[in-house]
């Protein structure tokens, strides 16, 4: 194979690192009327993008991150928000970016977040997180910060596009430990990536997290530019191994895993993952219900991941919180959501009436809809009986917008005889990797080590 062929070669060059994000939608439409259910469901959980302003350039950015939007919420803006927040019942706020420390305001408004009593938390890449800001952290009232590590050095720096961002990751973890302030990790898992993930997460003990989050890459902004990041739904069968793998490394080292509701699904480690959760198991997407997602410029969507052009159900500026999250119909969409909006194998699934697809995002932004999700462990392992496996094939490009994607489609084949034992032996040990993964992996750590030595020591997207 090529460097140039490597599961991480040169960025594509057909679209800017980091667009011009267009203002954000107004005057949308808003039903008449709060129905009954509408009014029953409250956003327990906010996750709220303060600025599209990053330090970072990462290849696996949903958001296209990097210049603030044209049209961003100011000061007062902001703290109404957050007293409408506090109206409407939140509990935690989680601020995210871009970059969340690189607007002016952002410990201002932090401040107000906590003065109401809502859960202040972050979600940080670190890359400019020193002790002073750590400190000033804690002074407004942090309560968690998670920092965004993705593999070993060169892959994780090699992702983030700016040489040194894995050694500034862990300074960032080391200075909110300092000030007192507990510190988990979010891990995104990449194809390249997979088989550095248990080795990462011996760091992340070492490091002193209280608990790590993990999900996959989906292709959304710039990763749908890079189908070669993606990991294929068969795959599932190996990351839910890692998983089980680190699971009991993590309860003994008393670090609790938070897998995404992107990963997983009903196989016979759920319970083992996810039996602290209300139900014992993953549910349907949560989306409009218990969640919320707040952009930079006033969009409301009833997630944060989901697409911006799909999923905003209104701007702050034109309705009140309140009235976008009980009337638009964008953030309704699960809330009353059955068995039969689904399609393809999940429509007949077993557990369709529980799981209801999974995760929307992931869904949308492979699919172009939802209602099927190929990357389910219940799937995948009903299909391995039968010799079958699933991949995705990109059938149309992105077209190089903030939280873009393009649209894939599901390809059924047989499993190859030698793959397909390999297959059966990682589900009944479950040990190691798939023979693809590992023949892969045999160069990728070399050729990661050189082009790490290129990568530039900060980003400028002019």
């Amino acid at each position: 194979m090529k460097d140039t062929e490597s599961p991480l070669g040169p960025r594509p060059k057909l679209l800017p690192i980091a667009p011009k994000a267009a203002p954000g939608r107004r005057h949308l439409p808003l039903a008449q009327g709060a129905r009954p259910v509408d009014q029953y469901w409250r956003p327990l959980y906010a996750v709220w993008e303060l600025t599209l302003q990053c330090d970072l350039a990462c290849r696996h950015c949903g958001s296209r991150a990097g210049r603030s939007r044209p049209d961003e919420l100011d000061t007062r803006e902001s703290l109404d928000l957050v007293d409408q927040m506090h109206a409407m019942g939140v509990k935690e706020v989680t601020l995210i970016g871009g970059e969340a420390y690189l607007r002016k305001d952002w410990l201002v408004i932090a401040k107000a977040i906590a003065d109401k009593g809502m859960e202040l938390t972050m979600t940080t890449g670190g890359r400019n997180l020193d002790d002073e800001k750590a400190r000033a952290m804690k002074a407004v009232g942090f309560r968690s910060v998670s920092v965004s590590i993705d593999g070993l050095e060169p892959m994780h720096d090699a992702l983030r596009g700016v040489k040194g961002s894995w050694k500034a990751a862990f300074r960032a973890l080391k200075s909110l430990k300092a000030a007192g302030i507990p510190v988990s990790v979010n891990t995104q898992i990449t194809r390249p990536g997979l088989t550095q993930i248990e080795d990462t997460f011996d760091l992340l003990v070492q490091a002193g997290v209280h608990a790590w989050q993990v999900s996959q890459t989906v292709p959304m902004g710039r990763a749908a530019d890079e189908p070669d990041l993606l990991l294929e739904p068969f795959q599932v069968l190996e990351t839910m191994a890692v998983l089980y793998r680190i699971k009991k490394k993590a309860d003994a080292a008393r670090v609790r895993i938070w897998p995404g509701n992107d990963i997983g699904y009903f196989g016979p480690y759920e319970t083992m993952l996810r039996g602290n959760m209300p139900r014992g198991h993953m549910s349907s997407c949560g989306a409009g219900r218990m969640t919320l997602g707040i952009e930079a410029n006033g969009a409301i969507k009833g997630c944060p991941s989901l697409p911006t052009r799909e999923y905003t159900g209104g701007n702050l500026r034109d309705e009140t919180l309140k009235d976008i999250w009980e009337r638009s119909e964008p953030l309704r969409f699960t809330r009353e959501r059955t068995v039969e909006d689904l399609w393809g194998f999940c429509r007949t699934c077993y557990y369709a009436e529980d799981c209801l697809a999974g995760c929307s995002w992931t869904s949308h932004v492979f699919l172009g809809r939802i209602g099927n999700n190929p990357f389910c462990h219940h799937r995948t392992l009903e299909l391995l009986r039968e010799g079958k496996r699933e991949r995705m094939v990109l059938k149309t490009a992105a077209p190089g917008e903030p939280f873009d994607y393009g649209i894939f489609e599901i390809v059924v084949e047989d499993w190859p005889a030698d793959e397909l034992a390999r297959a059966r032996e990682l589900v009944a040990t479950p040990e190691g990797f798939l023979l693809h993964t590992e023949r892969a992996q045999a160069g990728i750590r070399a050729r990661f080590e050189a082009r790490a030595q290129d990568l530039p020591d900060s980003v400028d997207y002019d």
